[in-house]
């Protein structure tokens, strides 16, 4: 028998499985006009008395006083979300069912549960994941059901290469080009109430974080990519996108958000490609039949 140093262990925040959270919120007309505005749209798409897929993340986010900001933008750990003891924070993905039309000018509720922590090791350090699943109500109804990935990251080192992002499909059968400039991260950010400094402090995400640049946000692209999806299958309801980041996109470098049909005649594949052919994130979107 060989014997070695006895693996590292890892705290247990098991005890935050189950966790709960209420928020109220008025789904305001004026914030979706606000960001049809700042992705260039000449309207709230469809009917305007209803959300489009992916705005609802515009709301129930909090609004913390200054003295409870971290370091990084976000919130200071602990609270509802567990603190793992890890700085760097990232939404990896999702999985979002539409089962009702969420209307504009409405109180609504959002409930929120942590389901899973889970901790793991790899090749860049510890890493540990938290599943949240959300539901909003309006008018006694159940209108999104909701699964958030988080994942929690040990700090960035300098001068680390990279890893090698995966091919992004081919065969796009609809393709549609994105700028994400300065002002539509900032205005994004101030919209979704998201103070992560990645997303509009240079100096901080280069030296902090060391990206290359300012980083797009995750929701954003997952929202752009459910817009290319209603947009390809107009008369169809879109009953669930799921969704998940494989790479990091950055400021003011073009990209594309491409889909073509599924194996089922009610699925689309979605995925956004990076300006070096990378495939940056990767959705599947299903329309009621």
């Amino acid at each position: 028998m060989t014997t070695g140093p006895a693996p590292a262990v890892v705290d247990d925040h098991s005890a935050a499985v189950g966790r709960t959270e209420h928020r109220q919120d008025w789904i305001a007309r004026d914030r979706a006009t606000a960001l049809a505005a700042t992705l260039d749209l000449d309207g709230i798409p469809g009917c305007g008395e209803m959300l489009p897929p992916g705005w609802h993340w515009l709301y129930f986010n909090p609004f913390v006083r200054r003295s409870e900001i971290g370091a990084d933008g976000h919130p200071r750990r602990g609270g509802f979300l567990p603190d793992v003891g890890l700085p760097r924070r990232m939404w990896a993905g999702g999985r979002v069912t539409y089962h009702a039309p969420l209307p504009l000018q409405v109180e609504a509720e959002k409930r929120s549960e942590i389901k899973t922590v889970t901790a793991k090791s790899g090749k860049g350090g510890r890493l540990v994941f938290v599943t949240v699943r959300h539901e909003i109500h309006a008018a006694g109804t159940l209108c999104v059901e909701e699964e958030q990935d988080i994942v929690y990251r040990e700090a960035a080192v300098p001068g680390a290469t990279p890893p090698q992002s995966a091919p992004a499909p081919e065969g796009a059968q609809w393709i549609e080009e994105v700028v994400p400039d300065p002002v539509l991260l900032f205005r994004y950010s101030a919209l979704t109430a998201n103070g992560h400094r990645i997303h509009y402090d240079r100096p901080y995400a280069q030296d902090e974080e060391h990206y290359p640049d300012l980083v797009v946000h995750g929701p954003l692209t997952a929202t752009l990519l459910q817009g290319l999806a209603t947009r390809c299958r107009p008369d169809a309801w879109l009953h669930s996108f799921s969704f998940r980041g494989m790479a990091p996109l950055f400021v003011s470098t073009p990209f594309r958000i491409e889909a073509k049909a599924g194996e089922a005649s009610n699925v689309l594949d979605l995925w956004a490609r990076s300006p070096d052919g990378g495939l940056a994130m990767r959705g599947e979107a299903r329309f009621s039949l």
